[in-house]
C-alpha cells in the first residue's frame, strides 16, 4: 500500500472512494483486519451518496433511501493490506431493482496494481413503519443511474 502520493484511479464504471486506514483498523499482525472491509466499504459509500443529496441526519422521512438493510455480504481476500494508509475502494452497482439493490466492490492499492479483496454487497430498502421492501425513490433511482455497470455489448 502506498503511503506517499494519492493519485486518482479513474473508473470506466461506477466510483473510486479513497478511504484511510487507521491504526485501529488492523490485526494483530498488522494487517487490516477481516471485519473492517464492511465498514471501510460503508466509509466510501456513505460520502458519495451524501455529495449527492442523500443524507441521514436522524430522520429516516427525509432521506428514505438511507433505509436499508444489508441481506448478504460476500468477500473474497487476494492480498492483505498492510499497516496504515489509503486503499481505493472501487465500488458499482450490479442490479437495481424495486426494492433491492447488489453492489459490487474492490479493494485496491491507490495505484491500482493490487487487488486486496472483490465483494458484492446487497441491500434492500425498508419502509421505516413496516419494515418491508419498498421501492426507491426517484432520487435514489437517478443516483443509482450513475453507479450501474454498463451491460456488455455484443459484437
Amino acid at each position: 500500500m502506498s503511503h506517499t502520493t494519492v493519485e486518482r484511479q479513474a473508473a470506466e464504471f461506477g466510483h473510486v472512494a479513497h478511504v484511510p486506514v487507521h491504526f485501529d483498523d488492523l490485526d494483530a499482525m498488522g494487517l487490516l483486519h477481516n471485519a473492517r472491509y464492511a465498514v471501510l466499504l460503508e466509509r466510501a459509500l456513505t460520502p458519495y451518496w451524501a455529495e449527492r443529496g442523500v443524507v441521514f441526519r436522524g430522520d429516516v422521512h427525509a432521506a428514505p433511501d438511507v433505509f436499508h438493510a444489508v441481506r448478504e455480504f460476500t468477500i473474497t481476500y487476494q492480498a492483505p493490506v498492510t499497516g496504515v494508509g489509503t486503499v481505493a475502494v472501487h465500488f458499482w452497482l450490479e442490479h437495481f431493482g424495486t426494492s433491492s439493490a447488489q453492489y459490487a466492490f474492490e479493494f485496491r492499492s491507490v495505484d491500482g496494481a493490487t487487488v486486496h479483496a472483490r465483494g458484492t454487497r446487497s441491500i434492500v430498502r425498508l419502509d421505516p413503519a413496516t419494515l418491508r421492501p419498498t421501492a426507491w425513490t426517484e432520487v435514489g433511482r437517478a443516483i443509482a443511474a450513475t453507479l450501474l455497470r454498463p451491460a456488455p455489448t455484443s459484437a
